[in-house]
C-alpha cells in the first residue's frame, strides 16, 4: 500500500520506519524544506529522532501533492496546532473515501473540537481513524515492543488500520470508540504537566501516582460526559497512556513540566524542550469542555492556573491537597 505520512516530526519519522518495515510504500512529507533535505540526506532526523535510520526506500517530500499522489492511505502527523492548516491545505487531493489515521494527540483551541472531527471538517470526503496509546517515537523507532488502540466509525477500518499498523512488536487492538480515545490521548498530555511540575517541585512518586490515578478519574468524568466508553479510559489509550507520559524521560509534557515547576514560564519550557508540548494547547479546551459539561477537573484547572495566571506551582500543589474533605468514591456507603 501507498502511504503518505503528513509531518516528518519524531512520531511521523517512527512511523515511517515503521510501515516501511512492515512491507509498505511511504512518502514523508514536511513543510519545512531543511527538515525535507536533512532526511533525504541523512535517512534520520537529527533533531527530533536521532539514532532512528529510515530504509532508502522512504521517499520525502515538500510537496502536498507529490505526498498524495495516489496515497491509498494518509497518516496525520502534525502537532495538533497545525491539523486544520493542514487538513486544508490536502482536502483538494485526498479522493474519496481516502482512510487517514490521526495520530496526533489534542484537542483545538479555539473549537474545543476532537482532531478527528477537524480533518473530517476540513477534508469530509475521507475516513477518519485514530491511533493511539502507550507509544514514544523513540522506542516504536528502535523496534521495542509497543500495543496501540485504533478507533474507527467501522469496523472494517479498523481492521484495515489494524492491519497496515501491525507488526510482531507493534501490536494494535480496536475499538469503535473514538470519542473515548481522543479524550484520554489530548488530556493525558494536561495530567503529564502537572506530574512534570511536581517533579520540578521536587515531590517524589506518592505525588505522581496521586496525579496519575485522579487524573484519570477527572479524564474519565470528563470522557463519559462527551460519549466516551468508561471502559476505554482504564484502557490502552487511557491508563496506559497516562502512565507513560507522566513517568517517560521521553515525555515532552513532563519534561516542560519540570521546568515549569523549576520556574520557568511556559514559553520558555517549550523553547527549551525544542518540541511541541500538546498539554499547554490541550490544556485551556479541556478546562472549557469541563465548564461546559458540568465537570469538576481540579488539575486540569490548576495546571491552567500555572500555565496562564502566573500561578505558583506550590500553591497550585497547595490548593489541591487542601480542598473540601471529601470521599474517594462518590456513590458508596458504609451500611450503617
Amino acid at each position: 500500500m501507498k502511504i503518505a505520512i503528513l509531518g516528518a516530526g519524531s512520531w511521523g519519522v517512527a512511523l515511517a520506519k515503521l510501515l516501511t518495515c512492515n512491507q509498505h510504500e511511504v512518502v514523508l512529507w514536511s513543510i519545512d524544506p531543511e527538515e525535507v533535505a536533512m532526511l533525504t540526506e541523512y535517512c534520520e532526523h537529527k533533531l527530533k529522532l536521532p539514532g532512528v535510520i529510515l530504509p532508502g526506500t522512504v521517499h520525502y517530500t515538500g510537496e502536498m501533492e507529490t505526498a498524495l499522489s495516489d496515497a491509498e492511505m494518509v497518516v496525520m502527523a502534525v502537532p495538533s496546532p497545525f491539523v486544520r492548516s493542514t487538513s486544508k491545505a490536502a482536502a483538494p487531493l485526498v479522493k474519496e473515501g481516502t482512510v487517514i489515521v490521526s495520530v496526533a494527540k489534542g484537542l483545538e483551541e479555539n473549537t474545543l473540537l476532537r482532531l478527528s472531527e477537524v480533518i473530517s471538517e476540513e477534508i469530509p470526503q475521507a475516513d477518519v481513524a485514530v491511533l493511539s496509546g502507550p507509544s514514544h517515537a523513540e522506542e516504536v523507532g528502535k523496534c521495542l515492543a509497543t500495543i496501540v488502540v485504533v478507533g474507527a466509525k467501522t469496523h472494517e477500518t479498523a481492521r484495515l488500520v489494524q492491519d497496515v499498523f501491525m507488526t510482531d512488536f507493534f501490536r494494535v487492538y480496536t475499538s469503535p470508540d473514538m470519542v473515548g480515545i481522543e479524550i484520554g490521548a489530548a488530556l493525558k498530555n494536561v495530567i503529564a504537566l502537572a506530574a512534570g511540575i511536581a517533579d520540578g517541585l521536587g515531590c517524589g512518586d506518592n505525588t505522581k501516582a496521586a496525579l496519575i490515578t485522579r487524573g484519570i478519574l477527572e479524564i474519565s468524568n470528563l470522557g463519559t460526559k462527551l460519549g466516551g466508553h468508561p471502559e476505554t479510559f482504564s484502557g490502552l489509550s487511557g491508563t496506559g497512556d497516562l502512565i507513560v507520559t507522566c513517568a517517560s524521560k521521553h515525555s515532552r509534557n513532563r519534561r516542560a513540566g519540570v521546568l515549569i515547576g523549576q520556574g520557568m514560564s511556559y514559553h520558555d519550557a517549550m523553547n527549551e524542550v525544542k518540541m511541541i508540548v500538546e498539554g499547554v494547547y490541550s490544556a485551556k479546551a479541556a478546562l472549557e469542555l469541563a465548564k461546559k459539561h458540568d465537570v469538576v477537573m481540579p488539575i486540569v484547572e490548576m495546571v491552567n492556573r500555572v500555565l496562564f495566571d502566573d500561578f505558583p506551582a506550590a500553591d497550585a500543589l497547595k490548593s489541591l491537597l487542601t480542598r473540601d474533605r471529601k470521599s474517594e468514591i462518590s456513590g458508596m456507603n458504609w451500611d450503617d
